[in-house]
């Protein structure tokens, strides 16, 4: 194992360039502060992806470098609760692409966001794909660490609540196992969504009870929903399920990390008329 840190904010700007010039992948956690529940502090989610992402580089140390956690996001829906902090979906998807498209601007390559909040992932989506487009020499990509399947597939074998979702069994597991001296378990209360149905239905790990179909995805404001800004049941977390999820999800971005830096970047191939092409190239157009 090297004895180098992998952390980007500890690297001098030789160890960037060394970084760089290693192919090494940046790995960048995002989340956002919010209400969770009356039990868990307003940076659980924060503390979750850093703590997941954390756990993979530690995982191959020499393949990655781990960026700070991107920790205010997108989350309107969650305003109602005392302590939300959100940023409007168009600039918190422009904050993005100015990390990212910093990264590229230094030489890295290849980009893995890990986020760790429900609603950053369509903006994180679009900001990852827009990387791209504004830098065609560069990958990047973006996945929520609750969609992993081994995450996934570790939930069924230990779950003991009907639904999951936010300050839930999962996410109240997961900071147990980092700091159970943040964690008030006494004020932990069961609170799940009365109004799902067959089709508008929300489960963290996608494992609704029988009967329910299609998920058609809806953000109502969660005031709406839950009473106590929990939905789920936090009073059957563990710090042992903590653990599992944590090694599950280290484990698997740690494949996806290799997977990505071995991926070939290949190069665009216009189909336009030479004229055309000659055209753009002038004009200085780059995007698709």
């Amino acid at each position: 194992m090297s004895t180098k840190p992998y952390e980007y904010v500890k690297l001098t700007w030789e160890e960037i360039n060394e970084a760089v010039e290693a192919g090494k992948v940046c790995i960048i956690p995002a989340a956002t502060i919010e209400d969770h529940g009356l039990h868990l502090p307003v940076d659980t989610d924060v503390v979750i992806a850093e703590t997941i992402c954390r756990a993979a580089a530690e995982l191959i140390p020499d393949e990655v470098v781990l960026l700070p956690c991107i920790n205010i996001g997108y989350s309107p829906h969650h305003i109602d609760g005392p302590g939300v902090l959100t940023i409007r979906w168009d600039t918190f998807i422009n904050y993005v692409r100015d990390i990212t498209s910093s990264l590229a601007y230094h030489g890295f390559r290849r980009i893995l966001i890990v986020n760790g909040h429900g609603s950053n992932r369509p903006v994180l989506q679009m900001a990852s794909r827009l990387t791209v487009v504004d830098n065609p020499d560069t990958l990047c990509a973006s996945l929520s660490w609750w969609e992993l399947k081994q995450v996934q597939t570790a939930v069924k074998q230990f779950q003991e609540s009907e639904w999951t979702g936010h300050a839930c069994e999962l996410e109240t597991s997961i900071y147990l196992a980092v700091d159970d001296s943040k964690v008030q378990m006494d004020r932990a209360v069961k609170d799940i969504n009365p109004y799902m149905s067959a089709h508008f239905w929300s489960d963290l790990a996608g494992n609704p009870p029988e009967g329910y179909a299609n998920q058609v995805q809806l953000n109502e404001y969660w005031s709406t929903v839950s009473g106590t800004g929990t939905w789920g049941d936090p009073t059957v977390a563990t710090k042992e399920k903590g653990n599992i999820l944590i090694q599950a999800a280290a484990a698997e971005i740690a494949d996806i990390v290799c997977e990505l830096k071995a991926r070939p970047i290949r190069k665009r191939v216009p189909h336009q008329t030479a004229e055309a092409q000659k055209r753009n190239r002038e004009l200085g157009f780059q995007k698709g």
